[in-house]
């Protein structure tokens, strides 16, 4: 039997990071809760269903394990899928939650890998090779970090490792998704842009608010303090199909037809037409999203992805070291002005969960920008996602890699292989593998010479 390579895909919660910290106070109450179910139990089933769902949704790592005759571990994040270290009470309280860090993360990931090398025959002096997407490639970056000697390398794609404690602007994110509508359709960006004093402006009535519940087909009706809510929902929304802009129909989020972004515009070309008209025009944007499939008898507010996925682990780790700034200015981007206020966030944080932020603390941990001691991290990143902005976009050193794919969403590189896929992640791929044999060669060469010395 030749020798196996011991490939680590970090499972964790890959896709909704954004979701819990975007759009400040509003949002942060909303996406609290967002996704899931108010009983434990429910929460418990939908954790579950989780892990199955975004394991569904990964394919390049099957393609890498067979090239490389390798090993494909799942390892997954402690609070997420079945690792509830308090089972049904898990999500009770921060007393519970107080063992949620992504330090602690990691240290399970390497008693795992530990735990493998024991007990699987032929493990033991095979190396290991970290792979994540999301907050799934921020792990993967900083486990190489902080265990160099139980990973050989790293995948990180989509990690906006810099997303925190202003090292980069806090505007970058909205920013692009801003760029990702401008060049999916003319005046696009710029009717999403108007919406907002149209939805302000039709709100001010009895008449008006339940006009806007009928023209958005909403499941609930509106009063008058739910207009922040939908703003921030609707908001949201853009922000996700900016995530799933993939060249190919999919349903990591919803059920969604190739390039959604380009088929939401469609009905975003006019920007200069009357208020109601132009939110009858943003419906039918929205529709997109929510009911590309036909089935949805009405929009509901208080979802923005499937119910597969879930969120509540990732609002608390929002909250206390994931604290990741944003900010609006509706100029540079399609929203409503807004600035990012740490104090509200943090008492919004504090009532939510009984806890009060960190924001220097992810840096101090793994360091910020100061990374170029490390080695063997490919950084990978799609120029339509919004979170390549806090990613490594340039090469730090030799062995510290930056990879744009110029037409990938979020971890686009990381799905399985499909027919429309563009070259720059054809490209993309065939060098994130090349890096990993790279590092699997070396590893057996330092092995080969340790031999050597030994004998």
């Amino acid at each position: 039997m030749g020798r196996r390579a011991l490939l680590l895909l970090l499972l964790l919660l890959a896709f909704l990071a954004p979701g819990a910290a975007i759009t400040l106070r509003p949002t942060l109450r909303t996406l609290g809760s967002l996704h899931l179910p108010t009983s434990s139990t429910s929460r418990y089933a939908v954790a579950r269903n989780y892990s199955v769902h975004y394991f569904q949704q990964k394919g390049f790592m099957w393609d890498v394990a067979k090239e490389l005759k390798a090993m494909l571990v799942f390892a997954e994040h402690r609070y997420y899928g079945e690792s509830l270290p308090f089972g049904h009470s898990s999500y009770k309280d921060s007393r519970h939650l107080n063992f949620l860090t992504s330090e602690q993360a990691l240290a399970d990931f390497a008693e795992l890998i530990k735990h493998l090398k024991r007990t699987i025959p032929g493990a033991e002096n095979q190396p290991v090779i970290a792979l994540g997407g999301s907050y799934g490639g921020m792990l993967a970056a900083w486990f190489r970090m902080k265990y160099p000697h139980i990973v050989v390398g790293a995948l990180a794609a989509s990690a906006p490792i810099l997303q925190f404690d202003n090292l980069i602007p806090c505007g970058v994110f909205m920013k692009i998704v801003t760029t990702d509508f401008r060049k999916s359709g003319p005046y696009c960006s710029e009717s999403i842009r108007r919406s907002w004093d149209a939805i302000n402006r039709l709100s001010n009535t009895g008449r008006g608010l339940r006009w806007l519940t009928e023209a958005l087909h909403l499941c609930n009706p509106l009063d008058s303090q739910d207009i922040q809510h939908l703003k921030d929902w609707i908001a949201e929304t853009w922000v996700n199909l900016a995530m799933v802009d993939y060249p190919y129909a999919s349903n990591f989020l919803q059920p969604l037809p190739a390039w959604p972004i380009k088929v939401a515009c469609q009905y975003l070309r006019n920007p200069n037409v009357s208020d109601s008209v132009l939110l009858e025009n943003i419906f039918q944007a929205l529709n997109v999203y929510y009911n590309y499939s036909g089935q949805a008898q009405c929009l509901n507010m208080s979802e923005t992805t499937t119910r597969s996925l879930g969120s509540q682990g990732w609002s608390y780790q929002a909250c206390t070291e994931m604290v990741m700034p944003f900010c609006t200015n509706g100029i540079d981007d399609m929203f409503e002005p807004r600035l990012w206020d740490l104090k509200e966030f943090s008492d919004d944080c504090f009532n939510h969960w009984g806890v009060r932020p960190r924001p220097s603390w992810i840096s101090t941990l793994y360091g910020g920008k100061n990374i170029s001691s490390h080695t063997n991290i490919v950084f990978s990143n799609g120029e339509l996602d919004p979170w390549s902005g806090g990613g490594i976009t340039e090469d730090i050193t030799d062995t510290l890699v930056a990879i744009t794919i110029s037409e990938g969403a979020h971890h686009l590189d990381l799905r399985a292989s499909n027919p429309l896929d563009p070259s720059s992640v054809l490209l993309a791929r065939t060098l994130e593998v090349g890096h990993m044999k790279k590092w699997i060669k070396d590893f057996y060469g330092r092995a080969g010479k340790e031999e050597l010395r030994d004998f």
